[in-house]
């Protein structure tokens, strides 16, 4: 199985002469499996930090499909770059059935990317909605906290 390629893994950072990929080709990079890049399931465990279980998990549940060479399971970049998406979108609260529905939108050569978009913004926006709500109930509560507090450390101050 190939090495993860520097210019597709996000935590390294090029050294040299060489400029980094553009986000155009890195975006491509991960359509084409025709690349002959494969990894294992244990490669996408240490880069992900999480088990083998947790990724036979997300086949499971028809989130990923690798490919089967001799028995073993081997993965495709396009396939990374969705266990990539599948825990950045867990990571801010998107349910199982959420993310399959926006992986699904993408198709098979990326043509629903303008229906995944008009999703995220969709999305985003509830949730920042709602973010902004509990905020405030936050604020509010804190507020009457410190009032609260206040008012109590001044009637023991004058006793």
């Amino acid at each position: 199985m190939a090495a993860l390629d520097a210019a597709t893994r996000p935590a390294r950072r090029r050294t040299g002469g060489t400029a980094p990929p553009t986000a155009q080709e890195v975006v491509a990079s991960h359509r084409d499996d025709a690349t002959g890049e494969l990894f294992g399931i244990g490669e996408l465990c240490a880069e992900f930090g999480i088990s083998p279980r947790a990724i036979r998990f997300y086949e499971d549940k028809g989130l990923l499909a690798p490919r089967r060479v001799n028995g073993t399971r081997v993965y495709t970049r396009r396939d990374r770059a969705r266990l990539a998406l599948i825990l950045r979108s867990k990571a801010i609260g998107a349910s199982l059935a959420e993310i399959k529905h926006y992986l699904d939108l993408y198709g098979n050569r990326g043509e629903g990317r303008v229906q995944q978009l008009r999703y995220v913004i969709a999305r985003t926006d509830d949730a920042i909605r709602e973010l902004e709500r509990k905020r405030a109930a936050i604020d509010e509560t804190l507020a009457e906290l410190r009032l609260i507090n206040g008012t109590a450390r001044e009637q023991l101050s004058q006793r």
